[in-house]
């Protein structure tokens, strides 16, 4: 069975100075301590046979013992596929709400990113993917938060099919919940004027320090609603919306395999920034890139408290981010701002 598992590193979760919060995190995502557990159900069948029927399965954590019935199910686009991922990412579905006072209380209905294939190079990625949302963290509440884990599968029957690390994604509604805003509900695409600047800014900023094309923050599926890559919020009653991005593995930090850049966007793979910041925005991104800047020794610093990243891992990804910081020194950042 391979095992590819991390230790324990357990560190606040960092926010800024005078950031406010109307609900405490759940206990979820309440600490960035890995957490050890066990998945049972139809692995191999989750792995050949990608249809959206949900499995029943059940979760265990390793530490408490505590058990809880679970439904799961392939999720994704590009990861989903066969030929891309041996191993697709799951939702994991609570159909009874878990107890209050154990680590999953308040849980519905959560995605689990997974390994993809079994190498430790893809395990590598998912750190990457992970710090990515870390780094967000650092730069604003208003930010998905995620929770490694160290995952046996095992089958129904019992059998150990492989150990590999992964990580829980918190729910836009609890993300809502924390920074005393609600979840927006809205068509497949949103008017600029309906974006609110500063978020925009900082939504746009982001991506681009992370090499992320993969995105929009006004339109998604017209089946889905908007966005692609990102969810939206706003404050009760106010007019615009505050775009929330998730879903990092096409970026240029994490640089999977598989990733290529967007139909139509003109750059020569994952790793070339291209800022795709609204002209609009420009008064915004430029205050959020000086204050991201006087981040730099804290955001690039988050890599090495990340548990299980390699070495090797860790200097190429600070490295990239460096390339980001010295193209805000330079003034590179906003020339490319769509009009």
């Amino acid at each position: 069975m391979g095992n590819w598992l991390i230790g324990s590193a357990a560190l606040a979760l960092a926010a800024p100075v005078g950031a406010q919060t109307a609900a405490p995190a759940t206990p979820l995502f309440a600490s960035d301590a890995p957490i050890n557990l066990v998945i049972r159900g139809p692995i191999n069948s989750l792995a050949s046979k990608r249809s959206e029927n949900a499995r029943p399965g059940t979760l265990t954590l390793k530490d408490t013992g505590a058990s809880f019935p679970i439904m799961l199910t392939p999720r994704g686009i590009t990861r989903k596929m066969s030929n891309i991922c041996s191993f697709p990412p799951l939702r994991v579905e609570f159909p009874q709400r878990p107890p209050a006072g154990t680590l999953f209380e308040g849980q519905g209905r959560l995605k689990l990113v997974t390994h993809c294939k079994g190498s430790a190079d893809f395990q590598q990625k998912v750190l990457l993917e992970y710090a990515a949302y870390r780094l967000y963290n650092a730069m604003t509440p208003l930010s998905f938060r995620a929770r490694l884990a160290n995952i046996d599968y095992v089958d129904d029957s019992g059998r150990p099919v492989t150990s590999r690390v992964g990580f829980f994604i918190e729910d836009i509604d609890d993300v809502a919940r924390r920074n005393g805003v609600v979840k927006a509900n809205t068509g497949a695409m949103v008017p600029l004027a309906q974006i609110e600047p500063s978020a925009g800014a900082r939504f746009a900023v982001f991506n681009y320090m992370i090499g992320n094309l993969d995105w929009s923050m006004r339109a998604g599926p017209p089946e889905e609603g908007c966005c692609h890559n990102g969810r939206l919020v706003a404050a009760p009653g106010a007019t615009q919306y505050q775009p929330v991005p998730y879903d990092f593995d096409f970026s240029g930090l994490v640089d999977a395999p598989y990733a290529t850049p967007p139909e139509g966007i003109k750059v020569n793979n994952v790793r070339q920034r291209l800022y795709r910041g609204y002209c609009a925005h420009n008064a915004h991104s430029a205050a959020f890139a000086a204050a991201t800047s006087a981040k730099r020794t804290q955001l690039i610093g988050i890599l090495a408290s990340i548990p299980g990243m390699e070495p090797k891992t860790q200097a190429k990804a600070a490295s990239y981010l460096e390339g980001f910081f010295k193209d805000l020194d330079s003034g590179k950042l906003l020339k490319t701002c769509i009009g």
